[in-house]
């Protein structure tokens, strides 16, 4: 995720929306290793064709996703390169852990439930965050939560963390042996196919021997 955010970046675009519905999964037999990424909406250049930066801004309406936007974007601060790099740490995170501490929080409107989802996410801190994940995660968020605005991200030293992390935990990151390069439907029918096998094994078998007499 953060290499394919690297190649959209270095195309002067910030994506701005980046949560797990964004990345999609090559369908094919030459695409099943391919990582895309969707829905440009909500994107926008980050530089000018003369290669200035847009001006720091605040007082903005929160763009993107609530539950994965950082905390600058929840404070109305101009979206820049470092904010899609935050939002990619807080998607993994909810990938590992499942949910995120903001979530469910209630609202009687949208702007209460944001307002809600602002105050949970600057009061956890990065250590109650990435708690029971490699230290990784947690050097991957303050690598970003570091970036000034304008900053150009240290993209090699963000994914070395986690080719470290792999290696550490004897991960071969040259083996794409992701779950989906297999056919969800045919592994379906592969586990039926099993569990109806085994029930004609357990069947008690025909006695031929007593047959054979009473003819």
């Amino acid at each position: 995720m953060v290499s394919r955010i690297q190649k959209v970046h270095e195309e002067r675009i910030i994506h701005r929306d980046i949560k797990p519905d964004n990345f999609l999964i090559g369908g094919t037999e030459t695409t099943k290793d391919t990582v895309y990424v969707i829905d440009f909406g909500l994107a926008k250049c980050y530089r000018n064709s003369e290669g200035e930066h847009i001006p720091y801004k605040d007082g903005k309406n929160l763009t993107g996703t609530a539950r994965y936007a950082s905390i600058a974007t929840h404070k109305g601060i101009e979206q820049s390169r470092r904010d899609d790099l935050e939002t990619i740490g807080h998607v993994l995170l909810y990938f590992l852990k499942g949910s995120l501490p903001w979530q469910g929080l209630p609202g009687r409107s949208k702007n209460e439930k944001y307002a809600a989802i602002k105050k949970k996410k600057i009061e956890t801190p990065l250590e109650t965050l990435c708690k029971g994940q490699p230290n990784e995660f947690k050097e991957f968020m303050e690598m970003c939560r570091a970036l000034k605005f304008e900053e150009e991200p240290n993209y090699k030293a963000m994914i070395g963390l986690f080719e470290n992390c792999m290696t550490r935990h004897n991960f071969d990151g040259k083996v794409l042996d992701y779950t989906w390069k297999q056919n969800r439907l045919s592994k379906d029918k592969e586990a039926l196919k099993a569990q109806m096998l085994g029930v004609i094994n357990r069947r008690p078998k025909k006695d031929t021997d007593k047959d054979e007499t009473k003819k």
